[in-house]
């Protein structure tokens, strides 16, 4: 295939909803969260086995969640996780920008 064989799709700006997945933006949100927490995790300059102690999970397991194998963990789990890496959590509720439905995301300060 040469690139003038190639069609190109502009994508929405998440993968998931590009994919037809259900639950699209519950995905994009938990995937902005494990990555909020790899940073984190980064940032602290700590091995898998020491956040796996701060979080409560295995070296394993914290491994597995920061190569993107998150379906197993609720939103709620993931907020979890970035209080116990010492992080304030804000859920702000508000009217959308535009007329169209509500939208989740993921906001750091």
């Amino acid at each position: 295939m040469t690139t003038s064989d190639a069609t190109v799709e502009p994508g929405t700006g998440n993968v998931f909803a590009d994919l037809g997945l259900a639950d699209a933006d519950a995905h994009i949100v938990k995937a902005e969260l494990v990555t909020r927490i790899d940073a984190i995790v980064r940032q602290l300059g700590i091995t898998q086995t020491e956040a796996g102690r701060l979080l409560g999970l295995s070296q394993p397991d914290v491994s597995r969640l920061l190569r993107g194998d998150f379906r197993e963990y609720s939103l709620e789990r993931l907020l979890r996780l970035l209080t116990a890496l010492g992080r304030d959590i804000d859920i702000v509720i508000r009217q959308p920008q535009s007329t169209s439905s509500g939208k989740l995301r993921v906001m750091a300060s």
